[in-house]
């Protein structure tokens, strides 16, 4: 028996004991005392009864004053001469007739009817907050409605994707003035589809659009729609329409699209999908019946948008998708403002510089970040964020948090001090790379020893032969210490080679940079369908010869750089042993503290 079925039982125990002693309060509510027939007679005898009520199976009656504290008693009926004995008191008496099917009820039909009403009751709002619900409800929208008030959320609260909020500004504009988009014949979009990696904010432009419309907002997700009961899915989606079309103008937002618009076929290998295809079908449905002059927009939002049904994508249903991308620099720097005016900031803080530290930071990392900052100010005791708290924040949410009860012996130590020291003078030294910002040989709880940190000048789209192949030395130039000081090597290098290892296989068969493969792409980039890397093998276009090609030609690219980090860290020997003994003895070092760390361009302009 399962915890649900015990938890029914015990209810149902409970409830019917709670029956039987509301019936026994219900049949002796009037009754103060019960006493012996022999009490009754000796009572009556002495006159201090005043009244007398004869039943069926019990006398009722009232004392002329109270007797113990009682002024009501009941006893028992026996057979006997008790008409005269009454007829020689002064007590009044009478004899009624019981009704047995009023009592019934009373006792048994009205304490049962109770129950169940109170019952019912607290089920339905404990299943209400589950988000359970009865059968009758099991085809209902699950959407919740929010409106302006309840959102609080305005376009002032979404920064650093300028161009998105530009397209969705339309939106708003339609809802509050459709007559303007109508005067030349144009129609709003059916449907609008956000797209972009996970925490860009597409929900939040989503609730902004309906925060700054001020019309009802109905906000689901797409995996609610689909249940074990087969129809359930395609019911939701006609009542979410049909809500909709009552409260019209308004909003309707299917978060997660990919899990109810996947692509029909899919992994349907044994059947089973059944249910996804009819629900996807009824949407697609209802896409066609609805018409936007109604005052009905419909936004989704998925970050897989390459497995979404080709029908749901065609030009009217999701007439317009608008990428949500990660922001740049300078939409960085704006989402910081938005989220640092949460907090009581130092007026030094640079946020360019934080948003130059953060490359690749989507919103919701971004808002972290300042959260961890303003948390590791509070740690401290400090009265404002400053700028250590926030490279502090950047750090545990790179490398994690720091683990100093970790002790390594001396020659771990050394080793991890002249494997960081490689690669922040391989920084330091090779053109185009980001210039150093810190050098650490603290351990930190995602499993690094010791890690440099670079900060980028500018935000890059494109990138050279020669900036790749720059970016492998640096990595490469941690093992390269460790062979110079050593002589030999250690597993420290394992998370960098496999990055050294990806670029040289994606210049050679991704890019066509190498000059003996030509241009042509030889393993093209898969999406990342449901974990494909593992549960799929990639078809090979090319011959088993071409792959040996491939393969020389990634280890002779990795060999190239390993030999050119080596090279560049024999020429810089003095720096390399003076900037390990330093970080050894420091632990954290900056180019501050160790001007060789600056880059060369720093140094000749000084």
């Amino acid at each position: 028996m399962d915890k649900q079925q015990q938890y029914h039982t015990w209810y149902f125990i409970a409830a019917f004991l709670a029956l039987l002693a509301f019936q026994s309060w219900l049949s002796t509510a009037s009754v103060t005392e019960r006493i012996p027939y022999s009490t009754f007679l000796e009572h009556l005898e002495a006159d201090r009864i005043a009244t007398v009520t004869v039943r069926a199976e019990q006398i009722e009656g009232r004392y002329r004053d109270p007797v113990g504290g009682n002024t009501h008693f009941v006893t028992n009926i026996v057979p006997g001469d008790l008409t005269s004995r009454l007829e020689r008191s002064t007590a009044e008496f009478d004899g009624t007739v019981q009704n047995t099917i009023l009592a019934m009820v009373l006792s048994w039909v009205v304490p049962i009817a109770l129950i169940l009403f109170v019952w019912l009751y607290v089920f339905r709002r404990f299943a209400e907050r589950q988000g359970l619900g009865g059968m009758m409800n099991v085809g209902k929208s699950k959407a919740k409605v929010y409106v302006e008030r309840d959102t609080g959320v305005t376009f002032d609260d979404v920064a650093g994707v300028d161009e998105a909020k530009a397209e969705l500004k339309e939106i708003v504009d339609f809802l509050k003035e459709p007559e303007k988009f109508g005067r030349l014949g144009a129609r709003i979009p059916k449907g609008i589809l956000l797209t972009g990696p996970p925490g860009t904010g597409k929900t939040l432009f989503a609730r902004a659009i309906a925060g700054e419309a001020g019309v009802p907002f109905f906000s689901i997700s797409g995996s609610e729609f689909v249940e074990m009961f087969v129809g359930v899915g395609a019911a939701r989606v006609r009542d979410l329409f049909d809500q909709a079309r009552k409260a019209a103008p308004c909003i309707i937002f299917i978060d997660e699209l990919d899990a109810l618009g996947k692509r029909r076929g899919i992994g349907n290998f044994g059947g089973g999908h059944d249910e996804k295809e009819q629900t996807l079908n009824q949407l697609l449905a209802e896409l066609d019946g609805f018409d936007p002059r109604e005052g009905i927009v419909l936004l989704a939002a998925t970050n897989r948008p390459e497995i979404l049904d080709p029908a749901l994508m065609r030009a009217g249903r999701f007439d317009r998708q608008v990428v949500v991308d990660r922001p740049d620099k300078t939409g960085r720097a704006a989402i910081l403002r938005v989220h640092l005016r949460k907090v009581t900031v130092d007026p030094a803080l640079d946020i360019e510089a934080v948003a130059g530290l953060t490359p690749g930071f989507t919103g919701a990392e971004l808002a972290n970040l300042v959260n961890e900052a303003a948390i590791q100010a509070t740690r401290r005791g400090g009265e404002r964020v400053n700028m250590t708290d926030v490279t502090q924040a950047i750090e545990r949410i790179v490398a994690g948090m720091e683990r100093k009860g970790r002790l390594l012996n001396a020659r771990e130590r050394e080793t991890v001090a002249w494997h960081e020291m490689g690669h922040a003078l391989a920084a330091a030294t090779l053109p185009g790379a980001d210039p150093v910002h810190k050098v650490s040989i603290i351990p930190r709880t995602i499993g690094a020893l010791g890690y440099t940190m670079t900060r980028p000048t500018e935000d890059r789209f494109l990138i050279t032969r020669s900036e790749l192949e720059n970016r492998m030395v640096m990595l490469l130039a941690g093992r390269a210490a460790e062979e110079i000081r050593f002589n030999e090597v250690s597993t420290g290098a394992a998370d960098d080679l496999v990055r050294a290892t990806d670029i040289a296989r994606q210049i050679v068969t991704r890019f066509g940079m190498h000059e003996d493969l030509g241009q042509a792409v030889l393993e093209p980039e898969r999406g990342g369908f449901l974990g494909d890397d593992r549960t799929h093998f990639s078809p090979r276009d090319h011959s088993e010869a071409t792959a040996r090609e491939v393969d020389l030609a990634v280890r002779g690219l990795l060999d190239a750089a390993y030999a050119r980090a080596l090279a560049l860290l024999r020429e810089r020997a003095n720096d390399l042993k003076a900037g390990a003994t330093l970080l050894l003895e420091r632990e954290t070092i900056t180019p501050e503290d160790f001007p060789p760390l600056r880059p060369k361009s720093a140094e000749a302009a000084e």
